[in-house]
């Protein structure tokens, strides 16, 4: 009886631990680079700090176009603003374009990232820059982890025009659900675990928001793009979203039948510097 005590206390001891390993990882992952320089692409940008609700700095690179539009570009989980200069090039003929590291990647600071808690509030001081400078009217486009922060945060922002989503989550609970699924009915309390590590080192639970609801409440014009063949986020989410937006008029969504986590389209910079044009007028 008191060996089956001892192995029952170090089984959930270790699996507490797991939890708590597996809730670091997500919050400071290894942080990837991407090796693109904005002289690459013969882009001049100005390097902009952007000074986050909680003393966090940003960094951001702006490409400026006087009497245009603008754009704010966010990178997915791990990467960096740089990631996205090929599309910031695509669109700073017609856009004055914004590119933001955010909170703990690339250049930015940060201990963690919320995965989306915090970084809709970025966003809006990212967007606070923009409107101080005179630029506008405003609208985003993310990728992944960015495009769950655009949805999010346009459900609370007027300022937002409009949204292109590629391959953003419905909801960050399903999402570790699926992550975990290996796990079989243990990941139910793993995931209860990693909310409540998240509550005692972040100050609050990251999964209380869902994209999935806030592209219900959203009137704005809202392009989603997804591929069937993400190995990262299953398309269910992309499923969810759109019914999720099936009361916006202005909704549209590009479904690809192949194509791996990132892999844009053909043509995909066109059509998404026309839905821009469009809308941002």
């Amino acid at each position: 009886m008191k060996l089956l005590v001892y192995v029952t206390a170090l089984g959930a001891g270790g699996f507490v631990l797991l939890s708590l390993m597996s809730f670091w990882l997500a919050v400071r992952p290894p942080r990837i680079a991407a090796p693109l320089r904005p002289e690459d692409f013969r882009l001049t940008v100005e390097d902009v700090t952007i000074t986050a609700d909680d003393g966090v700095k940003l960094a951001a690179w702006l490409v400026p176009r006087a009497g245009a539009p603008a754009v704010v570009l966010l990178h997915g989980y791990p990467a960096e603003k740089a990631d996205l200069l090929p599309i910031a090039a695509a669109l700073a003929p017609r856009f004055t374009v914004l590119l933001v590291d955010q909170r703990y990647f690339g250049d930015s600071g940060g201990r963690a990232t919320t995965i989306g808690f915090r970084e809709r509030g970025d966003l809006r001081r990212a967007i606070d820059v923009l409107v101080a400078r005179g630029h506008g009217p405003v609208g985003v486009f993310g990728f992944s982890l960015g495009g769950a922060v655009a949805l999010l945060a346009a459900a609370e922002d007027p300022r937002i025009r409009a949204v292109a989503a590629y391959a953003p989550f419905a909801d960050l609970k399903s999402l570790a659900y699926e992550l975990y699924g290996w796990l079989g009915p243990l990941k139910y309390p793993f995931v209860l675990l990693l909310r409540a590590w998240a509550r005692l080192f972040l100050g609050h639970d990251v999964t209380a928001l869902s994209p999935e609801r806030a592209c219900a409440a959203l009137a704005v014009p809202v392009l989603l793009i997804a591929s069937r063949g993400d190995e990262q986020i299953p398309f269910a989410h992309a499923e969810r979203l759109r019914q999720a937006l099936g009361g916006n008029a202005r909704a549209e969504v590009v479904f690809m039948d192949r194509g791996r986590h990132g892999e844009l389209p053909d043509g995909f910079d066109a059509r998404l510097a026309q839905f821009f044009l469009i809308y941002l007028r």
